[in-house]
């Protein structure tokens, strides 16, 4: 079955920066976009950025682009999502998703990981 398991969360301070990882097996890697998204406490899950199979295309939400970069690794099954200059309303557990489709909303992607908590503190 498909299984993508996100790590490299942590607790960091405010100026700081973390590389999260998705390890994705079970599926053809190269065929699938992935998407980085975030739920923060009583919000709703956000989209952060998406990366097609070849690597070729990403996209990211206004409210990251600058300070966050997505990049994945075809030959690990790995994506990547580079988070600098963290700020405390970064705070929220992070997960990647994958889909056939070049999708930004939550309920379009088939795929998902259990996620990984980012904590930045003031």
């Amino acid at each position: 079955q498909v299984q993508l398991v996100e790590s490299g969360g942590g607790l960091v301070q405010a100026g700081d920066s973390l590389r999260l990882s998705c390890a994705a097996s079970g599926l053809t890697f190269t065929r699938h976009v992935m998407g980085w998204f975030r739920q923060a406490p009583g919000k709703e899950r956000e989209f952060l950025a998406l990366i097609t199979g070849s690597g070729i295309t990403t996209y990211y939400a206004d409210h990251v682009k600058g300070r966050f970069t997505i990049s994945r690794d075809n030959a690990q099954n790995t994506a990547h999502l580079q988070m600098n200059s963290l700020r405390p309303d970064d705070t929220a557990v992070y997960y990647c998703a994958a889909d056939l489709g070049m999708n930004t909303k939550v309920d379009r992607y088939e795929y998902w990981g259990q996620g990984t908590q980012v904590t930045v503190s003031s």
